[in-house]
C-alpha cells in the first residue's frame, strides 16, 4: 500500500504544483474580473453644491484622487468641478473661468487626477485638455496650461473620457465618443493658451471592443493588488450605448464585463474611476425622461468585488504553504505502523 501510495504521489504533489502555480499567478492579478464584482450602494449628489454657481447636473466624469481619499466629478455644462466623499457628500467646488478658451460650449465629459491637488479636464467638442490645480471656492482660469489632443471636427461625439497613468513619468489615456469610436494613449504637455504638445496616437482599432459607444476610460495601474502583473496594463473602458463596463488590454482584447443594463436603467451612466483597492465608481445624469422624479439628482454608483484579489505575495505564499500541507500528510501517510 505504500509502494502504490508512493507512485501515485508524485505526479499528483506535481500536478497540484502546477494547478497551484496557476492559481496564484491568476489571483495575483492577471485581470481584475468584474465579473466577480455586484452594486454595493447608490447615492444621490447635490443638485447645487456650494456657492460658486457650479451645478451638481449632468455628471458626465468622475476621478479618484487618491492623496485625498475622495471623488472629483463634473458636469457636461462646464461650470466647475466638485470634490465628493466616497459616499457622495460634497466636500467644496471650484468655478471653471473659460476666457481665452475658444470653447462657447464648455462640453466638459472627462475628467483625471494626477495627484497633489491637480487636475485635467477635457472639452469634449473642441478636443482640448486644460491642466489646473484644485482650490475650495476658487476659480480656474484653464487657458493658463491647456494642449489640444486633436484638430479633428468632432462635435458633439469628441473627448469623453481621459485617464491618466502614473507610471514612468506619467501618460495618458483617451476615448472618443463615435463616429469613429478612438481610442488614444501618449503624453500630454500644458502650456498658456494651447500652447502645450500632445503624443496622443490611436492604441488599437475601438472596434475590437464590441461597444457602441465609449463614455469613459480608467487605468488598472493603480491598482495595488495589480501592481507589477500584466493586468496593471489593463483598462476599463465604459459604454453608454451598450450600457456596459469593460476590462480590455491594450490591445483590445476584452478579458471581463460587467452588464450595467439593469443599473439605475433610466440613467444615463457615462463616467468611471477605481481606486487602490479595486472598489469602482461610477456617475450618472439625473434621470430625463417621463420617470423622473421632482429634484432628480445625479447618483454616483459604487461597485465592489465580492471577493478581494489578494495581494501577489500573499497568493504565492497560500498556494507554497498549501503544497506544504500535502507533502506533510503524504509523509505522514508513508510513516510504518
Amino acid at each position: 500500500m505504500r509502494k502504490l501510495t508512493t507512485v501515485f504521489a508524485r505526479p499528483l504533489l506535481i500536478a497540484l504544483a502546477a494547478a497551484a502555480s496557476c492559481g496564484a499567478a491568476q489571483a495575483a492579478g492577471t485581470a481584475l474580473n468584474l465579473g466577480n464584482y455586484s452594486v454595493t450602494a447608490t447615492y444621490a449628489l447635490d443638485i447645487n453644491p456650494g456657492s460658486l454657481g457650479v451645478s451638481g447636473l449632468e455628471a458626465s466624469a468622475v476621478t479618484y484622487a487618491r492623496d485625498r481619499n475622495s471623488l472629483f466629478y463634473v458636469g457636461d455644462e462646464g461650470t466647475g468641478v466638485i470634490e465628493i466623499s466616497l459616499t457622495g457628500r460634497t466636500l467644496g467646488t471650484m468655478a471653471f473661468d473659460w476666457s481665452g478658451t475658444g470653447s462657447t460650449k464648455h462640453d466638459t465629459e472627462s475628467l483625471a487626477y494626477l495627484g497633489n491637488g491637480q487636475l485635467v479636464v477635457g472639452e469634449e467638442r473642441l478636443y482640448d485638455a486644460y491642466k489646473f490645480t484644485y482650490g475650495n471656492g476658487g476659480s480656474a482660469r484653464l487657458a493658463n496650461a491647456s494642449v489640444s489632443i486633436s484638430n479633428d471636427n468632432v462635435g458633439n461625439d469628441g473627448l469623453e473620457g481621459l485617464a491618466y497613468d502614473p507610471r514612468n513619468g506619467g501618460s495618458f489615456v483617451s476615448v472618443k465618443q463615435d463616429v469613429p469610436e478612438d481610442v488614444r494613449a501618449g503624453t500630454l504637455s500644458f502650456a498658456a493658451s494651447l500652447g502645450g504638445t500632445s503624443t496622443m496616437t490611436t492604441l488599437f482599432d475601438p472596434a475590437r471592443l464590441g461597444l457602441a459607444t465609449l463614455s469613459d476610460v480608467a487605468v488598472l495601474s493603480t491598482v495595488d493588488a495589480l501592481a507589477g502583473t500584466s493586468a496593471a496594463d489593463h483598462l476599463l473602458f465604459l459604454s453608454l450605448g451598450s450600457r456596459l463596463l469593460v476590462e480590455a488590454d491594450r490591445s483590445g482584447n476584452v478579458i471581463s464585463r460587467f452588464d450595467l443594463s439593469n443599473v439605475l436603467a433610466h440613467n444615463g451612466i457615462e463616467g468611471v474611476t477605481i481606486d487602490e483597492n479595486g472598489t469602482i465608481y461610477l456617475v450618472a445624469e439625473q434621470i430625463q425622461d417621463g420617470t423622473a422624479p421632482a429634484n432628480a439628482a445625479s447618483q454616483l454608483i459604487v461597485l465592489s468585488a465580492l471577493a478581494p484579489v489578494p495581494e501577489p505575495a500573499s497568493a504565492t505564499l497560500m498556494a507554497i504553504g498549501a503544497l506544504s500541507l500535502f507533502g506533510l500528510a503524504l509523509q505522514r501517510r508513508r510513516k510504518p505502523r
